[in-house]
């Protein structure tokens, strides 16, 4: 059974979609997630952004405090993965850009 297609993912994912702001998403991530969870994803998240960026591994643990399985994890992934990463990396990055403007 792959968790990413059954019942509760496509649940999940109706729900992350549905969701109408940041006020709202934050919300339901401190609902759904434990704090444990929260740091685990958000810090795999910056991670795959250090990886987009160029950075090397020694100065993504040093900067988010991954160990080297986990960026090797995230790195894998970043590659060779569904592309999620790849798509929403250059979203996040434009976002950043149209904030500063």
């Amino acid at each position: 059974m792959n968790p990413f297609q059954n019942e509760g993912a496509d649940l999940l994912v109706r729900a992350l979609l549905s969701l109408r702001d940041e006020a709202e998403c934050r919300a339901f991530l401190e609902d759904l997630l434990t704090t444990r969870e929260m740091l685990d994803l958000t810090q795999r998240l910056l991670v795959a952004r250090l990886l987009d960026r160029r950075m090397i591994y020694s100065e993504i643990a040093r900067e988010t405090g991954a160990s080297s399985a986990t960026i090797s994890r995230v790195n894998r992934c970043y590659a060779y993965g569904a592309g999620g990463y790849t798509a929403v990396l250059p979203r996040l990055s434009s976002g950043e850009q149209a904030k500063k403007a």
